[in-house]
């Protein structure tokens, strides 16, 4: 089994990036190490470019996601952790698979009709083709499988159609090149929502820094995050169904259930007929006990950017050298001279 998944680098992780992918990375990768497989995740600078970006912060960016990653659990060690930018193989495959990708593949994209707008004729030529980048990102290194929520479907759709074209107009047919890659649904995760609004999702596009719990909050900020999120004067209920249109008390009963690891059921048995006043202390501690460590990490891997380059650096190569046999084949295939 390979996999690989990518992040973009577009500022500190939030809560739900934790609960809803990295901490899957996480499992995956002790899964994957005890089987002799490989996790490849990597920090997708390339992609960043697409939209409108500050150089120095996308820079900054990308190594204080790195921190954040192992901290959270990732180990350069056992996985293959590395930015794309340091893998010229992504844009060069990219760039031949551009002539086998489609036009009217990539109009359907959901994700391009979203991120542009009203305005494509100003969108950038990156936007529109990234999801021929995402499909090179994966079928460079042979993944069999690719981690994938309900947002990322479609481009890995499109990245196994990219695939069994090429291998069709160019490969022999019983020796193709590229593996075409399965999703890997995640186990269901909760569904972290803001904490101002329990009908709008968690993130870090939010101006209010109020909205959302980050990995780099410390235990101070946490709780005053805690005790400020949004509830209703109404005590909690003792079963699942009396939350029904009550967001914000779903919201924080499900954040506690997921960092407790345990069931929604389990967590009104212990506070149904409680108050906010009770269970919003409980789930703040339950948080610094849980994200204190991971905070702790993050920043003195922070302060230490020659080792943060340096596993940047290293996860590179064994990337690069992982990627060079599937790229010269693809020159081949295509009758390009090198």
């Amino acid at each position: 089994m390979r996999i690989v998944s990518g992040i973009q680098p577009t500022g500190n992780l939030h809560l739900g990036n934790y609960l809803g992918a990295i901490r899957n990375w996480v499992r995956m990768q002790d899964e994957v190490a005890a089987t002799g497989g490989t996790c490849l995740y990597f920090l997708a600078d390339l992609h960043a470019i697409s939209m409108p970006h500050t150089p120095a912060e996308l820079a900054s960016n990308t190594r204080e996601m790195v921190a954040a990653l192992v901290a959270c659990g990732i180990d350069p060690a056992r996985s293959i952790l590395f930015n794309q930018a340091q893998v010229p193989a992504h844009a060069e495959l990219q760039w031949l698979l551009n002539g086998t990708a489609r036009m009217g593949w990539l109009n359907r994209m959901t994700q391009w009709k979203d991120k542009a707008g009203k305005n494509r004729e100003g969108a950038s030529i990156a936007l529109f083709t990234y999801p021929v980048l995402q499909a090179a990102d994966v079928l460079l290194y042979q993944a069999t499988h690719v981690p994938v929520g309900d947002d990322q479907k479609q481009h890995l759709e499109l990245a196994r159609d990219i695939a069994a074209k090429f291998n069709n107009d160019f490969c022999p047919e019983a020796a193709p090149l590229f593996t075409l890659p399965e999703p890997m649904i995640p186990p269901e995760a909760a569904r972290i929502m803001s904490l101002r609004d329990g009908s709008a999702k968690m993130s870090k596009s939010d101006p209010s820094d109020m909205s959302r719990i980050n990995l780099t909050d410390d235990a101070d900020t946490l709780m005053n995050k805690v005790k400020k999120a949004r509830t209703d004067p109404e005590p909690l209920p003792s079963e699942k169904d009396g939350l029904a249109g009550r967001p914000e008390a779903a919201n924080l009963v499900g954040i506690y259930a997921a960092m407790a690891g345990t069931t929604v059921d389990a967590i009104l048995a212990e506070f149904g007929g409680q108050g906010f006043g009770r269970f919003k202390p409980a789930l703040g501690e339950l948080l610094v006990d849980r994200l204190g460590p991971i905070n702790a990490r993050f920043v003195d891997l922070k302060a230490d950017r020659p080792a943060l380059d340096t596993i940047l650096r290293e996860g590179s190569a064994k990337a690069r050298e992982l990627a060079a046999p599937t790229l010269t084949a693809a020159y081949e295939a295509l009758g390009l001279v090198r």
